[in-house]
Formats: structure tokens, C-alpha cells, sequence
């Protein structure tokens, strides 16, 4: 018993976890945001999909257990996209998301930065993410490189100017001390990332509110497009996106400031920075799947809330949609 508890019976395109629960969803998308998965070879990806269609064929070879179709399940998970069934580029890749993401954090949370260095890390920051945005979309709807191309420049252009306004304000700031100055200048980018994080959402998957998204019955079948589902989907994505940076950009200046005041530190200034990289990666790496927890990625909403032309169109009183990541 102990044995099937700690792996349930195989289910295709299904969670090995509770995703009505926030510790199953939690425990999830540990899995799928686990950067060993970088380095799955073309070979063993390629022997995980080929697995999962001889399991949804009925051709399964003897001796083939549930862990192991769990396993083939969730690297593809992981690397291939649900929607168009193409591998995502690694950088953009939720389990690439901390490591390739973590630097940029670094360079935002830097002490005394200029106006040029808050641009520069902003602007990568917010490339970024409309990378990682976009990769992870709904794609059940085609988006034309135009659309993607004006998401961006609007996503980087609210990143920046949001940023840039902000540490101006507070060089301003004449009443405040210089520690104190410096101490705010720290938490400048949690509202700046924060409410890019929000334009940049909307930006990049605009294309989504147009177009409408797929919505599925219970058997998986597709009962229509619908704009209504794609607002949800964004807003829920959206929302993760504020919750995201909260410990990233706020934890590790509380954290810092406190470790400066070390003798040890004081008289060894060159470990701040690994420290300090030590202290971003840490509370990125657990920050992340908290935040994507939230929500489940297949999403339900009742059909009641929907357009008329799909309630009509299937019996569920609920149905599915990729809300993305």
C-alpha cells in the first residue's frame, strides 16, 4: 500500500499530484521546474515520447512501471510545450527560468545603480521575461511575429520608464539621508518589476484576449474559443507574476543589510557579491514554484460564465483551458 501511495497508477496527460490542492500543484511543479531537466539529451527526450505513445497506443512494453511512465511524463512536460507539441527553448523553459534568470536579479538588486545600469537590467529583465511569457502561452490560437514584436517594446518600454521614474524620484528625495536613500534605492525594483510584470503579461499574450482561447470538455475534446477563458488565463498568470518578485526583490536587501554588518564581511568586501548571488538564487529558487502554485495550469471555469455559443455547444458544467505559465 505504502509502495502505490508514493506512486499512483499512470494516468496520460495527468498529474501524478492533487492540482485541486496548492501542496500537490506545489509539489508538481517542483518537478517540472527542476533544471536537471536542461540537460535531457535529444535521445532520452525522444525515448520519453515515444513511451507515452505506446502507453495512449496500447502497445506498452511488458515490465514498464508506473514510476518510470510518471518519469517519461514529466520530462516532456518540462521541455515540450503542451499546446504545439515543440520543444521550448532552453533559457525560456520554466526549469531554466532561476538559472539564466538569477544573474539579471543580481544586477537589478545592485546597490548605487545609475540611471544607465537600471535601464540595461531592466530592459534584460523584461527581455526576459516576454521570452519566458510567450514560450509559455497558450498557443492554442497562432501569434503573428507583429504582435509579439509590439508586446515586447511596450513590456520593456513600462519596465524602464516605471524603474527609471522611481530612482529619480528618490535621487530627489533631499529630505532622506544617503543610507536611507540607498536602503529604498534597494527596494526600487519590486514596484518596478512588479507592475512591468503586469504590463508585460498583458502585452505579450494581448494576442490571446483577441483571438480567444481553446476551452476542452471532459474527455480532452475541444467545445470552442473562448475570450472570457483567455482573460482568466491571463489575469490568474498576471498575478503570479506580482507574487513572483515579492521575496526576490524584497528578502534579499533585508537580508544583505543585515549580513553587512558583520565584522567578517566589513574587512572581506569581495565575498558580498557571492554572498549576495548565494542569497538571489536561493530565494529565486524557492520562490518560483510557490508563485506558479497558485493556479492550476489546466485551469477549470464553469460554462455558465462563458460565451452562450459554448455553453450550447457541450453538457459539462465546467470545462478546461491552459491558463500557460
Amino acid at each position: 500500500m505504502a509502495e502505490s501511495a508514493a506512486c499512483p497508477t499512470f494516468q496520460l496527460g495527468r498529474s501524478r499530484y492533487d492540482q485541486g490542492t496548492f501542496l500537490g500543484r506545489l509539489r508538481h511543479f517542483i518537478d517540472i521546474i527542476d533544471p536537471s531537466t536542461l540537460f535531457v539529451s535529444e535521445t532520452k527526450l525522444k525515448e520519453c515520447i515515444e513511451l507515452l505513445d505506446d502507453y495512449k497506443h496500447g502497445r506498452l512494453p511488458p515490465g514498464v512501471s508506473d514510476l518510470q511512465l510518471w518519469e517519461a511524463q514529466r520530462i516532456k512536460q518540462a521541455i515540450i510545450h503542451p499546446d504545439t507539441g515543440e520543444k521550448i527553448f532552453m533559457p525560456f523553459r520554466m526549469s531554466g527560468y532561476v538559472p539564466f534568470g538569477t544573474p539579471i536579479v543580481i544586477g537589478l538588486l545592485l546597490p548605487n545603480q545609475t540611471v544607465v545600469s537600471t535601464i540595461i537590467w531592466q530592459w534584460l529583465n523584461q527581455s526576459h521575461n516576454a521570452c519566458v511569457n510567450y514560450a509559455n502561452r497558450n498557443a492554442t490560437k497562432p501569434t503573428p511575429t507583429s504582435k509579439f514584436l509590439q508586446g515586447y517594446v511596450g513590456a520593456v518600454t513600462s519596465a524602464v520608464s516605471i524603474a527609471v521614474g522611481l530612482n529619480v524620484l528618490i535621487q530627489k528625495a533631499n529630505k532622506l539621508s544617503p543610507a536611507t536613500r540607498m536602503i529604498i534605492q534597494r527596494f526600487v525594483p519590486f514596484p518596478a518589476v512588479a507592475s512591468a510584470n503586469i504590463c508585460n503579461v498583458a502585452l505579450m499574450r494581448h494576442n490571446e484576449l483577441s483571438e480567444g482561447i481553446d476551452v476542452l470538455d471532459n474527455n480532452g475534446n475541444v467545445v470552442g474559443s473562448s475570450k472570457i477563458a483567455a482573460r482568466h488565463a491571463i489575469m490568474e498568470t498576471a498575478f503570479t507574476r506580482v507574487v513572483l518578485p515579492m521575496p526576490i526583490f524584497v528578502l534579499p536587501p533585508i537580508i544583505m543589510s543585515y549580513l553587512e554588518r558583520f565584522r567578517f564581511l566589513q574587512s572581506h568586501r569581495r565575498l558580498l557579491l557571492p554572498i549576495h548571488s548565494l542569497v538571489c538564487l536561493v530565494t529565486f529558487g524557492l520562490s518560483l514554484p510557490v508563485a506558479i502554485s497558485l493556479f492550476p495550469q489546466m485551469s477549470q471555469i464553469e460554462v455558465s460564465c462563458l460565451e452562450p455559443e459554448i455553453a450550447m455547444a457541450t453538457d459539462c458544467k465546467a470545462v478546461t483551458y491552459n491558463k500557460g505559465l
